[in-house]
């Protein structure tokens, strides 16, 4: 994979074919998540991948935007300890998922995140301890339209660089 390419061409994927992932695959991209870094490589995260569609269907109904995790063949909870005791938590949790992404993405497998709100609710759901906390659920699966994974940027997607991007100061 060119790394460059990913970045420019990785769509959210929002609607999964019926088809469940392989083993391998599901090692692959729970281990990309493993591999990312961390602040002071505290690697202050733990994963629940998530096949059973009962079980994401129900935690799709803990966010506004999760409803894609009902149509998953993978789902992954991170957890984090409480993302309110230090901001790098959260960062970490990020790259994770990130890193998680882009190895699917070589994989041939879309995904997306979901901000999940509904903090107890997803506790009953997964039933992990009270020390840990879940915000972001990915969801992973082929693409119902199997042309996003190589579909070019959108005109305007993105913002350009030179609004953005100020050099030395502001």
């Amino acid at each position: 994979m060119n790394v460059a390419d990913a970045i420019q061409l990785k769509r959210a994927v929002r609607k999964f074919q019926d088809k469940p992932l392989p083993e391998d695959v599901v090692h692959a991209i729970l281990n990309a998540g493993r591999r990312s870094q961390s602040s002071k490589n505290t690697q202050a995260w733990q994963f629940i991948a998530i096949r059973d569609k009962a079980v994401l269907k129900e935690l799709s109904t803990c966010g506004e935007w999760a409803g894609h995790l009902a149509g998953a063949a993978l789902g992954v909870a991170i957890l984090t300890p409480d993302p309110t005791e230090k901001f790098q938590i959260m960062f970490d949790a990020g790259q994770a998922a990130a890193f998680m992404q882009l190895a699917a993405w070589e994989l041939g497998v879309g995904s997306v995140p979901a901000s999940l709100y509904e903090f107890e609710k997803s506790r009953e759901i997964l039933g992990f301890p009270a020390e840990w906390h879940l915000r972001i659920a990915l969801s992973f699966g082929y693409p119902l339209e199997e042309t996003k994974l190589s579909a070019p940027p959108k005109k305007g997607g993105r913002v350009a660089l030179e609004d953005i991007a100020h050099w030395e100061r502001w």
